[in-house]
């Protein structure tokens, strides 16, 4: 067994009212705390660290993802909520209208960013 419990994900963030207003509203995380260094949410489970920086240059791919059960239904419910997908046009991985590919697998994945450029992402999995 691991001694690792649970774990802690981690972003950059340059603008904490913007950051306060995507993961707070838009995703609808219980913000836990908030100090000069950062602000904390509660997702759903987990906990989302969301660390103030002077400046900041987003990683390239994907940095934080979420597991869900019905992919176009949390999508809808995001979008209504102002969060945008994206459609990448690559012609070796097609997505749907609303922005979700199909792995050969049959994972399903589709991706958002939030407003620093942080590449974030939901998936359903077949295992």
């Amino acid at each position: 067994m691991s001694a690792l419990t649970k774990m802690i994900g981690f972003v950059v963030a340059t603008d904490f009212d913007r950051a306060k207003e995507f993961y707070g509203t838009k995703l609808g995380f219980r913000q836990l705390n908030e100090d000069d260094h950062g602000m904390t949410f509660d997702a759903n489970g987990s906990y989302l660290r969301v660390t103030r920086a002077q400046t900041f240059t987003p990683a390239q791919g994907t940095v934080l993802g979420w597991n869900v059960s019905d992919m176009h239904a949390t999508i809808r419910a995001l979008t209504e909520r102002g969060v945008l997908f994206e459609q990448f046009n690559l012609p070796f991985m097609k997505q749907d209208d609303l922005g979700v590919w199909a792995t050969p697998g049959g994972d399903e994945v589709a991706w958002f960013k939030d407003p620093e450029g942080n590449v974030l992402s939901i998936s359903k999995h077949t295992y």
